[in-house]
């Protein structure tokens, strides 16, 4: 990078791939930074898009924080929020500006940025900046920079065909890759609970209080079943918020820090969370909904164990998911070791295809509560290039709770919950704000 050439680097969730870039770039434009306070002698000569506005806010505050002692000028424009304070800072001029495409396709309509002095562009999660939904975007906004420029391309994961698409855009590119392709972090111990899908949300609060989880990410597949499981988890007496593209940044904001700060003790999100935010110390991951591509799972769960910590990964996986569970440990290549929980597994064939007996083993019960430790490491990741042969995990039982609170409600039994109105299945009965 300080050579000026242009980048192609992959690595882990939670390595630090926002230093990677940002101490080079702060490094190149320091022999530009002046005191002068002319808008003028302020261009904007970094351009760093992200695909999430809290993406966005952590790369902005990584710059501000790094290039503290330097006479540079950051700035961030994401949307959800009004444009004149982002008008207000452009003006005063900005040599690194971090947003989100939408965002900055508005400012550049209303001409309050100019992006002719752009030298070095860096797209942070490139595969999704490349994907469908945010190509036509950028083509826009590529149109309008110098061609002359350095390209800097970091992300956890590349797809191949996403690889195609960077080599058209990067130059004589250098290639780093840390680690082997769609490896996740070292530190984080990975879990399926087989489970029907009528009982996930039973399991999740089971889980939760019997191992008594202070801080929990679960991440849905829609935002209206991150509003509506928010909703239910609340009438559960857990303290639930959801934060999904719907919210307003404000609301976004809020949740992210009353869950930071231990007041939220389970945040409920979709996607627009697996990338970028950073919870520091954030013990477990939940996947309710199992993602649509394996890529996803690989960023979801490197919101946990990250900067080295340990950290755990838990899937809720239910019969109609197991095709996509068997494509992410393929993407992944490992085998995801099965946990039982006694009470919330699905009948016959389904348990058994979901948990696979070709090793042969017998079940045998495994420890629950804050105690509980994974039986075995997690599996190293195959090689690049070759055969994922997954190794056998034996199938477990979690432990039922001690109390006869918690154990599950018996198939049968007669005391059966009244339905959900229709309006709370939906996401509604909205709280009084406060």
């Amino acid at each position: 990078m300080l050579a000026g050439r242009d980048l192609l680097a992959g690595a882990q969730t939670g390595t630090g791939k926002t230093a990677a870039f940002a101490l080079p770039v702060l490094q190149r434009l320091a022999p530009q930074a002046n005191t002068s306070v002319s808008p003028a002698r302020h261009p904007v000569r970094a351009l760093v898009l992200t695909p999430t506005r809290e993406l966005a806010v952590q790369v902005y505050e990584s710059f501000r924080d790094y290039g503290r002692h330097l006479a540079l000028r950051a700035a961030v424009v994401y949307g959800g929020v009004d444009m004149d304070a982002q008008v207000a800072e452009l003006r005063r001029g900005v040599e690194v500006l971090v947003a989100t495409p939408g965002r900055l396709l508005d400012h550049m309509q209303q001409r309050t940025v100019m992006l002719q002095q752009v030298s070095i562009l860096v797209l942070d999660e490139a595969d999704r900046m490349l994907d469908m939904g945010f190509l036509p975007d950028l083509k826009r906004i590529l149109s309008l920079l110098p061609p002359r420029r350095q390209n800097l391309l970091f992300s956890a994961t590349f797809p191949d065909e996403i690889r195609v698409l960077a080599r058209q855009l990067l130059h004589d590119a250098a290639e780093v890759q840390v680690a082997p392709r769609h490896a996740t972090a070292e530190g984080v111990h990975h879990v399926v609970h087989p489970v029907a899908r009528q009982k996930k949300r039973e399991l999740l609060c089971h889980l939760v209080r019997i191992r008594d989880l202070r801080q929990v990410l679960v991440f849905c597949g829609t935002r209206i079943g991150a509003n509506r499981l928010a909703h239910q988890l609340r009438r559960d007496h857990l303290r639930a918020e959801a934060i999904h593209g719907d919210k307003t940044q404000a609301e976004r904001e809020a949740a992210l820090a009353a869950f930071k700060s231990g007041r939220v003790q389970v945040l409920v999100a979709t996607d627009v969370a697996s990338r970028g935010l950073d919870i520091e110390g954030l013990p477990q991951v939940v996947n309710f909904d199992i993602p649509r591509s394996p890529e996803d799972y690989v960023h979801r769960v490197g919101r946990t164990g990250r900067a080295g910590m340990q950290g755990e990964a838990i899937s809720l996986v239910s019969p109609d998911e197991a095709d996509a569970l068997a494509a992410i440990e393929k993407h992944i290549r490992r085998r995801i070791e099965r946990v039982i929980a006694p009470g919330f597994e699905p009948d016959g064939p389904a348990l058994a295809a979901l948990v696979g007996r070709e090793d042969g083993r017998h079940t045998r019960p495994a420890p629950a509560g804050p105690a509980a430790k994974p039986a075995t490491a997690p599996q190293p990741a195959a090689r690049e290039g070759r055969p994922a042969t997954p190794p056998p995990v034996a199938e477990k039982r979690l432990g039922a709770a001690s109390t006869p609170a918690s154990r599950p409600p018996r198939a049968g039994s007669g005391a059966r919950r009244r339905e959900r109105p229709l309006a709370a299945l939906l996401g509604g009965l909205k709280r009084a704000a406060t």
